[in-house]
């Protein structure tokens, strides 16, 4: 037993206030505000002068890791406090094991007295038969509201009501069932997505944001005095963006005006840690507040970011706007980006299938300069403008067509890959039950068993993945859809366009099929398929008020390259 004649501590007494949401009181008796009144009431009555106060607020009794709560368990360590002063014991928590420990072990160790006001407990008097009853409803009725909480959130969020806290760019409704946009905020949600449109990527948004002075959402929050629980604004570094922030915003869906429910969840009343939920089991609902962003930027920015190698850049093969959009026609291979060993002013692409050594897939190098590429795609682009605006019902029409048949195309090949797979799911399930028989029956053994269990099981799983994101996406496909007006609109924006930006690669091209350049009539050629976006590839008609796109270039090796447009 830890005794101490210290007069100070005699005289020092610990006031526990605590409350969360878990614990559901009406009235404002169980305020912080209301506990603190009450509990320094009483201390003095009882003759303590020194008051320590230790406050949880907007913490659940079911975890004993709150703050002040380890702050109090801390002062009675170092001998500070001769007393306990709680409004009841589920301030002190509803876990029943934890709050025994602390009451039936812990106190009395220290030589703690304990008063728990409501529940007329002064362990000065004598102890209390009911605590250890009162301690178990305590943890019942935490569990009984977890309970009612689960039930009443599901409900809520099967009908499209979100259920977390709205992201940057939004704030509650004061009727508090959807969100409306937080037009400041959501002018920088809006600026980051300009930004990477433009072809920054999240650490060059961030250090622009930095160096133009905007605050970070948490604070932002705290300038706006909104809370959010968890986070804590930083008065040293108010503009110090994060690239994690930026991915954050970058990869939310719900600045499409979308809902989205249960995409984490909780195991238990009392571990509250957040665990991520399998797409599968996300409830979507889509167009339910205003959007900040337009949907088609919204998947093009996913596409983007989802073609993004993890590796690490070496020497020559730093980022360029081409970079991911190259593919070679004859392998299907990414073009990698280099430059001239002689002349780094010289940069050029060729088929990263062709670069593998002696795991050569592709016969041919597909080598195209890059200052070439860039005449000949913002050639193309000016022929498809000037083709959009003199004869704007037939480019419509095949801008319509186009989009039904890529669309098609795409459903066709997505259906062909997920009958594959439902196939081999099937197959999978006869092959269990087959070496399962066969282990039964003594035809395998049981480490041959186990082997093969675990290999058809891990495959099964991995195409489970597959085939749930193959679904969504056929499930998914008329909301991708693109008119013609979309796509002229995209258009126009670059009429004026006298220079090739990532912007424009990455809002009006999806891919580009590079050709091995060939000789044609005693003059090399260069061939292209530029693969517009939603529409694919589109053949621009030889009509004579349309410019030709005559591009050449002198190769490294001193030859001349032609280009030439390649039939759809």
């Amino acid at each position: 037993m830890k005794r101490s004649n210290n007069k100070q501590k005699e005289m020092t007494a610990a006031l526990y206030v605590r409350l969360s949401r878990d614990d559901n009181l009406e009235g404002d008796s169980y305020s912080i505000g209301n506990q603190k009144k009450l509990l320094t009431k009483i201390a003095k009555e009882k003759g303590y002068t020194n008051l320590l106060i230790f406050c949880d607020d907007g913490i659940s009794g079911v975890t004993m890791e709150r703050p002040g709560y380890k702050a109090m368990i801390e002062a009675i360590e170092n001998n500070k406090i001769s007393a306990v002063f709680v409004k009841d014991l589920s301030r002190l928590g509803r876990n029943y094991i934890e709050v025994g420990r602390l009451t039936e072990e812990f106190f009395p160790e220290y030589d703690i007295r304990l008063v728990a006001v409501s529940d007329n407990i002064d362990t000065q008097e004598g102890e209390n038969e009911l605590a250890p009853i009162k301690n178990l409803f305590n943890e019942w009725y935490a569990r009984d509201i977890s309970k009612k909480r689960r039930i009443s959130n599901k409900i809520k969020g099967n009908a499209g009501e979100p259920l977390g806290l709205p992201p940057y760019g939004y704030i509650r409704n004061p009727d508090g069932k959807n969100w409306i946009v937080d037009e400041e905020a959501a002018k920088v949600v809006k600026h980051i997505y300009d930004m990477a449109l433009g072809g920054l990527g999240t650490d060059q948004i961030a250090c622009r944001l930095e160096e133009e002075k905007i605050l970070t959402p948490v604070n932002y929050w705290y300038s706006k005095g909104i809370s959010r629980p968890g986070l804590k604004s930083s008065q040293e570094y108010p503009y110090k963006w994060h690239h994690s922030t930026i991915i954050n915003i970058l990869s939310k869906q719900e600045y499409c005006g979308d809902v989205i429910n249960f995409k984490t969840y909780s195991k238990s009343y009392k571990n509250k840690k957040r665990y991520e939920n399998d797409k599968e089991n996300w409830a979507i609902f889509k167009d339910i507040h205003e959007p900040i962003i337009d949907r088609t930027v919204w998947e093009k920015i996913q596409e983007r970011r989802s073609r993004r190698t993890r590796k690490k850049p070496v020497t020559g093969e730093d980022k360029n706007m081409f970079s991911g959009l190259l593919v070679c026609a004859d392998c299907g291979s990414k073009l990698g980006y280099h430059f001239n060993q002689a002349n780094h002013d010289i940069t050029y692409f060729n088929c990263m299938g062709y670069n593998r050594g002696s795991r050569k897939i592709c016969t041919s190098t597909h080598y195209i300069r890059t200052d070439f590429l860039e005449q000949v795609v913002l050639g193309e682009i000016k022929r498809l403008m000037k083709f959009a605006t003199l004869y704007e019902n037939e480019f419509a029409k095949i801008v319509m067509g186009n989009s039904i048949k890529t669309a098609e195309q795409e459903r066709r090949s997505k259906q062909k890959e997920l009958n594959s797979l439902l196939a081999r799911d099937k197959e999978l399930d006869l092959l269990f039950e087959k070496i399962y028989e066969d282990n039964t029956l003594g035809r395998i053994s049981d480490d041959r068993f186990s082997k093969l269990s675990v290999k058809y099981e891990t495959e099964q799983k991995e195409n489970e993945v597959k085939i749930n994101e193959l679904q969504a996406e056929l499930d998914n496909e008329q909301n991708r859809a693109v008119t013609s007006d979309m796509f002229l609109s995209s258009v126009r924006k670059y009429t004026r366009a006298r220079k090739l930006t990532p912007r424009m690669l990455n809002e009006l091209i999806d891919k580009i099929e590079v050709y091995q350049a060939e000789k044609i009539d005693g003059k090399k050629v260069q061939r292209l398929k530029i693969h517009y976006n939603c529409i694919g590839a589109i053949e621009i008609p030889d009509l004579s008020k349309l410019p030709e796109n005559n591009v050449s270039v002198h190769t490294r090796q001193g030859v001349n390259v032609q280009y030439a447009a390649l039939a759809v």
